[in-house]
């Protein structure tokens, strides 16, 4: 296991409540302490401090965020801050899912749907490989973190190892292969694939987008070549080669059955308590779809919701957690974490984690009792709460509003509420629809009565004013709304309006979620309309201006909490307002302002005490996307280098072989490569001025990176 030193590559120093904050945190760690909370505001660099007392820890951090998007933000940010070690990002690999489930009330019964993201699945992957293999590690996850997985000790031991010199023929190394869940192709390779080529076998790793040839020459490995999956360039040699299995869950022959027995001795027992009640039709439905399950796992490995046998396929004891995330994680000798965990926006990821167990109890439940499943079924489950605890190592909560659990289990609350940038919290204002029923002090402004009725109309007017002049001055404005369909709605009003806009919810697919916050960062639309995606963490600079429509209605999207959240987003320009529109005062609001009043006042002694004035954060536009466009824009340069010459030669007779491949690849579902030839015909055509006619048209058949 390689054994790395974490370095932090950055142009920042610590700076204002920064050194206090990473002094304490490593104090505490280093005295053993299991918790602790960093109270850090927007834009007071909580990322860096956590960066640097990972560099002073020295242990492999597990980061939990509350979703896919400010994962992937965060992953971004510590890439940036150690580019030489390993950095990766695991979320829930669906892109759509439909859990299995029974509605008695109407005999409605639901079967699974899930629709699989491969690039996401490939994170993954590399996430848990870089735990196995390496020290200087931080996974940044979401939640499913405490999903079912397979066992380390499982997926670890059948890796293969594959080294130049070594005896071993083709054919043998094909079917260690498939032990390994690698399928067999004849076409292109993809992740999880392999194929044969005379002498020489081709394997694209699951965690990985190059291909490794293995040349073969009397049933002894000649070579180890690294080439790139569309030109065939040699990118390097190796000497040998680590291969982790395409599947995290993994299952030797022996323990497959024993899993089969295992599953049939539950079903007796089960039928016979089915029969006992008088449930007839439930005891034959659970023993027809048992056996079928059964019947294809014997011959093929496999059945759809196999993960509900998951118990009896890892030799767990009833009610035993079963394998996660953490379980990659290393352990000291006496078993207890040897991690850093590190919750973000705990307030609201502890009790995200808090809830999965409950959610997915009630919905097994109701499969068992009705004969959809067998009780082992409870077991392909999250973790419960006490197993999270029991299972983390020692743990810092950061959040701008902590809630009372991190309060009442840190040792110490650090604050880190100076940014060094001199930043000011924004400047609020409470507006009714009358505008001289304001009054305005202190920065702030109150409404002195709840006689100003505005309505959602009249918020819209004064949100288009006051974005209209934030965008003329090159920022970005954010309007947050209570659902997802206002959202929606006005968004389009906006475009309506000549306003380039969009929004952003939870219906999104994680990688376009991204891509939306990093347009709109880029300045590609303006305006972001959304729901409460835009709280917690979401870190854009170019914000200017924010509109809370409705924020006087209580609840948890209006709760002080979330309403501190949300203004805590104009954080990070010197330009930041906020509009509340209300009514009327709630008590959130009251608090939420004072909360903010007194954070300003706190920063503007700082700033007067050092003469430091206020900047604007500076910060590149990158996400965890950007890797994989630069390889899609790096194979499309290279395949128009190659195919250049051919096209000055014949540019129709090329065009009409390459838009011919788009549209086979499209057919075939594999829009990765239509992508790719769709974008290298694009490159083509205006290197050379040209146009095709109708390509317009056929491009927007492939889906857009």
């Amino acid at each position: 296991m390689e054994n790395q030193e974490f370095k932090i590559i950055s142009d920042f120093v610590p700076a204002g409540d920064q050194p206090k904050a990473i002094e304490s945190l490593v104090k505490n760690i280093k005295k053993g302490s299991k918790y602790q909370t960093l109270l850090g505001v927007t834009g007071s660099g909580k990322t860096f401090t956590v960066a640097n007392v990972i560099k002073e820890i020295k242990k492999p951090t597990l980061v939990i965020a509350h979703n896919k998007t400010l994962a992937a933000q965060l992953a971004s940010e510590f890439r940036d801050f150690f580019p030489e070690n390993a950095v990766h990002y695991f979320v829930s690999y669906y892109d759509y899912y439909q859990p299995e489930a029974y509605m008695s009330a109407s005999d409605t019964y639901i079967e699974k749907e899930a629709q699989i993201n491969e690039e996401i699945d490939r994170l993954r992957h590399a996430s848990t490989q870089a735990l196995l293999t390496r020290k200087d590690v931080v996974i940044v996850a979401s939640v499913s973190c405490i999903y079912g997985l397979g066992s380390p000790a499982e997926y670890e031991k059948v890796n293969l190892k594959i080294s130049v010199g070594e005896k071993i023929e083709r054919n043998e190394l094909g079917r260690k292969l498939i032990a390994i869940h690698y399928d067999r192709t004849n076409a292109d390779l993809a992740p999880g694939l392999w194929r044969a080529l005379g002498n020489s076998l081709e394997i694209m790793p699951v965690s990985e987008r190059v291909l490794y040839k293995i040349d073969f020459k009397a049933g002894v490995v000649s070579s180890i070549l690294v080439l790139d999956a569309v030109t065939r360039e040699i990118i390097k040699e190796e000497k040998v080669f680590f291969l982790f299995p395409a599947k995290h869950f993994i299952t030797g022959e022996e323990e497959q059955k024993k899993a089969v027995q295992s599953i049939k001795l539950e079903l007796e027992d089960r039928l016979k308590v089915l029969n006992k009640e008088g449930k007839i039709l439930e005891a034959e439905r659970l023993k027809r779809r048992t056996n079928y399950d059964l019947a294809l796992i014997k011959e093929v490995g496999y059945c759809n919701g196999i993960e509900n046998y998951s118990r009896h396929f890892s030799g767990k004891s009833e009610g035993e957690p079963p394998d996660s995330l953490l379980s990659y994680f290393p352990r000291k000798k006496d078993g207890s974490p040897d991690f850093l965990t590190v919750i973000d926006e705990s307030h609201v990821t502890v009790p995200q984690i808090g809830g999965m167990y409950a959610g997915d109890q009630s919905r097994k439940n109701n499969l068992i009792e009705y004969g959809f499943r067998l009780p082992s079924a409870r077991d392909n489950r999250p973790l419960k709460f006490d197993e999270f605890e029991e299972r983390i190592g020692q743990t810092i909560f950061v959040s701008a509003t902590p809630g009372k659990y991190e309060e009442e289990k840190s040792v110490e609350v650090i604050e880190q509420v100076i940014r060094p940038t001199g930043l000011i919290d924004p400047v609020i204002e409470v507006r009714g629809v009358v505008e001289d029923k304001t009054k305005n002090y202190g920065g702030q402004t109150r409404l002195p009565a709840p006689e100003a009725g505005l309505g959602y109309g009249g918020q819209v007017k004064d949100f288009i004013e006051e974005a209209e002049k934030t965008i003329k001055k090159g920022f970005r404005v954010i309007g947050t709304t209570l659902t997802k369909k206002m959202a929606e709605d006005l968004s389009e009003f906006l475009k309506e309006k000549k306003i380039k806009a969009e929004y952003l919810h939870s219906d999104i697919d994680t990688i376009d979620r991204i891509r939306i916050l990093t347009d709109f960062r880029k300045g590609n639309f303006d305006v972001l309309i959304g729901v409460n995606l835009l709280r917690e963490g979401i870190d854009i600079p170019e914000l200017a201006f924010i509109g809370i429509f409705d924020a006087d209605k209580e609840g948890f999207l209006r709760s002080e909490t979330s309403l501190i959240q949300i203004i805590g987003r104009a954080a990070r320009n010197t330009e930041g307002r906020v509009v509340l529109y209300a009514d009327h005062i709630t008590n959130s609001l009251e608090k939420a302002i004072g909360e903010t009043e007194r954070r300003r006042t706190i920063q503007e002694a700082h700033n007067k005490k050092h003469g430091i004035t206020p900047v604007t954060i500076k910060k590149n536009i990158k996400d965890i996307t950007d890797m994989m466009q630069t390889e899609h824009n790096a194979t499309v340069g290279k395949l128009a280098m190659i195919d250049g010459s051919l096209f000055k030669e014949n540019p129709e007779k090329f065009l009409k072989i390459k838009t011919d491949e788009m549209d086979e690849a499209v057919k075939n579902l594999d829009f990765e490569t239509a992508a790719i030839l769709r974008d290298e015909i694009m490159f083509l055509l205006q290197e050379n001025k040209m146009e095709l006619k109708g390509f317009e048209k056929k491009k927007r058949g492939v889906k857009k990176r």
